[in-house]
C-alpha cells in the first residue's frame, strides 16, 4: 500500500525566510527540510567546516608531508564503486600536485572483495610502496593492516564507515566516524574525507614554507570530482555536503570540470550549463560504478585522471557500452527476481533474501534497490562467488539500520555470517551457500522484530499544491538549479488532474496532456517505464522539469506516482 502524505512546515519560518528575500515557494520547501535561517543555504567555500576539527586530519598531514619531505613512494588502494574511484582520483591529483609520488592499485571485486584484504596488500607489496592510503575503505581491515604492518608497509586510513568492534592498528585513521571524533558532519563520504585531508596536507605544506617560491595549488580544481563521488554515494546532503556538492556542480556548469565528468556527460547527450546533482546520481554515476560492478574499476579511475581530452572521450564511450551491459543483465535479473516471488506474497513477511546461482555479483546491489523500491521492505539478493560462499548487497528502508540488523543476525547465529560490513541503508555480507535458508530465516526474524506494520506502508512525500501561477518555466528551473539528494530530498508535489491525451512513447514510457479542471491550461506530462492506460481523473505526485527537444524548451511534469480518483 501506498500512502501520499504533506511535508509539515512551519509557517512562520516560512514567513522569515520569505522576509530575507527567498521566493516563497521555495521558502515553504525549505522549512520542510529544516532550513530555519537563510544562513543555512550558503554554499561559499569560507563556510566549509574547517578540517581543525576532523580527528587526526593535522596528523595525517604531518606525516604526508613527511613522505613528501622523503620522497617515500605512496600507494592508495581504493574502492571499486563512484565514491572509492573519485576518492582515489582525487588522492592522485591532489598529492601529485602537492609533491607526492603515488600511484593506486583498485581490488576487483570478484577476485580480492571489498577493502584492504591481506590479498590484495600482498598484490600491492609487489610495487614495493611505503606507504598504503586507503580511500573509502580500511576501518574495518583489521587484518589487512596486520598484514601490510608484518610486510613492511605503513597504513595511512581514510575512510567514513562505521566501524566495527576494533579499529585496525594503522598508522593513522582519519575518519568522521570514528571513536572521538567530534567533526559536526558526520555524513561525509569517502572523497570528501580525502578532500579534507588534501586541505591539511596544504596547511600543512604552507607551514613548512614550500609555497614560498611557487604558487599554492588551487584544490578547488577537485570539487568536481568531490561532488560526483558524494551525490553517488547516496551520503545524506547536510549543510557541508551541500556546498562541497554546489561548488563542484558551478566547476561542471562552467565547463571547468575534468576531463573525464565532460566525456561521460557527453557520452550520455547531457548539456554542462545545467547539469544538475540529478545528473551526477543517475547519469555520470552509474557509468562509472559499470567499470566497477561488471569489470574493474581502474577504467573508470583511468578516466576521472585523465587529461587528455581523445584518451576520456574513449574511455567514457567504453564506460558508457558497460552502463548498457549493466542495464541488460539487471533487467534480466529483476525477471527472474519477479517471476520467483510470483509463488510468494512479499507483503507476508518484512524482508527478502534472495539467491540465484546465475546472478551477476556485481549487479546484485542495483537488484536489491530496485526490489526494495518495488516492496518497500529490506533486501538481500545474493550471488555465487569461490569456493561455495555467496556473495549478498542489500538495501533498506528508512526504519531499519541494515548493517545493525545484520550485526543482530551475527551475535545470534555466529556461524552464519562470514563477514559483513555497510552502513543504515546499504550493506554487504558473504556467507556459505548451504547457510542461506538459514540466514534467510534468520534475518526475517531479526527485521520483524525491529520494524512495526507501519514501517512497512510505503509514504511517498510531497510539497503540497502547486498553484496554477507556479508551473512555469522559471519555477522548474529555479528548482533544478538547487542541489538536492540524500536527507534532503527533490520537491514533489501533488495535484488532481484531468488526463486529456496520452500515449506510449519509446515502447515504455507513457506520454500525457494533463490540466488541473477540464477547462484549465493543459502541460505536458511523462510516466517513465509505465505503459499502463490512465483514467480520466487521476490523483498525481510530479516534479517540474524541462524538456528540450529539437531546439524547444518547454515545461514537463514527470509523473512519480498516480491514484485513481472517485470523480
Amino acid at each position: 500500500m501506498i500512502q501520499i502524505s504533506q511535508r509539515s512546515y512551519s509557517t512562520d519560518t516560512t514567513q522569515q525566510l520569505i522576509d530575507t528575500g527567498i521566493a516563497p515557494l521555495l521558502a515553504r520547501i525549505y522549512a520542510a527540510r529544516g532550513i530555519c535561517n537563510v544562513t543555512q543555504l550558503d554554499t561559499g567555500l569560507q563556510y566549509l567546516l574547517p578540517f581543525t576539527q576532523l580527528k587526526n586530519a593535522k596528523k595525517m598531514a604531518c606525516l604526508l608531508a613527511d613522505a613528501i619531505a622523503t620522497q617515500r613512494k605512496l600507494l592508495i588502494v581504493a574502492d571499486y564503486d563512484a565514491d572509492g574511484a573519485t576518492a582515489c582520483a582525487v588522492g592522485l591529483r591532489g598529492l601529485r600536485i602537492l609533491g607526492a609520488q603515488v600511484d593506486f592499485i583498485v581490488p576487483n571485486r570478484f577476485k580480492f572483495g571489498y577493502g584492504l584484504t591481506p590479498e590484495i596488500v600482498r598484490l600491492a607489496a609487489q610495487s614495493t610502496p611505503d606507504i598504503l592510503i586507503t580511500v573509502d575503505n580500511g576501518i574495518a581491515s583489521v587484518e589487512g593492516v596486520a598484514e601490510a604492518n608484518r610486510l613492511g608497509m605503513q597504513v595511512l586510513v581514510t575512510d567514513h564507515h562505521l566501524p566495527g568492534d576494533a579499529l585496525p592498528d594503522a598508522l593513522c585513521i582519519v575518519n568522521p566516524n570514528q571513536p572521538g571524533c567530534d567533526f559536526p558532519s558526520k555524513n561525509l563520504a569517502g572523497v570528501g574525507v580525502m578532500f579534507y585531508v588534501l586541505l591539511a596536507l596544504r596547511a600543512e605544506l604552507r607551514t613548512r614554507g614550500a609555497f614560498a617560491e611557487q604558487a599554492e595549488p588551487n584544490l578547488g580544481k577537485l570539487l568536481d570530482l568531490v561532488a560526483l563521488g558524494t551525490v553517488a554515494d547516496v551520503v545524506k546532503l547536510d549543510e557541508n555536503n551541500r556546498i562541497l556538492v554546489q561548488q563542484g556542480l558551478q566547476r561542471i556548469r562552467a565547463m571547468r570540470a575534468c576531463c573525464g565528468i565532460n566525456a561521460l556527460l557527453q557520452v550520455a547527450s547531457k548539456n554542462y550549463a545545467q547539469v544538475s546533482s540529478y545528473e551526477l546520481g543517475f547519469v555520470v554515476g552509474p557509468r562509472l560504478n559499470a567499470a566497477g560492478r561488471l569489470e574493474d574499476m581502474s577504467l573508470g579511475i583511468a578516466c576521472l585522471i585523465s587529461d587528455d581530452v581523445t584518451e576520456a572521450a574513449k574511455i567514457a564511450a567504453q564506460l558508457d557500452t558497460l552502463n548498457h551491459t549493466r542495464r541488460a543483465i539487471e533487467a534480466d535479473m529483476q525477471q527472474a527476481a519477479l517471476a520467483t516471488l510470483e509463488h510468494i506474497t512479499p507483503t507476508d513477511s518484512c524482508s527478502l533474501a534472495l539467491f540465484d546461482e546465475t546472478w551477476h555479483q556485481g549487479v546484485i546491489g542495483i537488484l536489491a534497490s530496485r526490489l526494495k523500491d518495488r516492496y518497500h521492505r529490506p533486501v538481500i539478493a545474493f550471488a555465487r562467488s569461490l569456493n561455495g560462499e555467496i556473495k549478498g548487497s542489500g538495501r533498506s528502508i528508512h526504519a531499519l539500520h541494515l548493517r545493525d540488523a545484520l550485526d543482530l543476525v551475527s551475535k545470534r547465529h555466529p556461524h552464519l555470517i562470514q563477514k559483513f560490513g555497510g552502513h543504515a541503508m546499504a550493506a554487504g555480507l558473504s556467507l556459505r551457500e548451504e547457510h542461506f535458508d538459514e540466514f534467510k530465516v534468520a534475518f526475517e526474524t531479526v527485521v520483524h522484530s525491529l520494524l512495526s506494520p507501519a514501517d512497512l506502508t510505503k509514504i511517498i512525500e510531497t510539497d503540497g499544491l502547486l498553484a496554477p501561477s507556479e508551473f512555469t518555466l522559471g519555477i522548474a528551473r529555479s528548482l533544478e538549479q538547487q542541489v538536492w539528494g540524500q536527507g534532503f530530498p527533490q520537491p514533489f508535489f501533488e495535484g488532481e488532474f484531468t488526463v486529456k491525451n496520452q500515449r506510449v512513447v519509446g515502447e515504455k514510457h507513457l506520454k500525457l496532456k494533463l490540466s488541473l479542471s477540464p477547462s484549465s491550461a493543459t502541460y505536458d506530462a511523462i510516466h517513465f517505464s509505465c505503459v499502463d492506460s490512465m483514467p480520466t481523473n487521476i490523483r498525481a505526485v510530479f516534479n517540474l522539469a524541462i524538456n528540450e527537444y529539437n531546439g524547444n524548451v518547454n515545461l514537463q511534469l514527470i509523473v512519480r506516482h498516480w491514484q485513481k480518483t472517485d470523480i
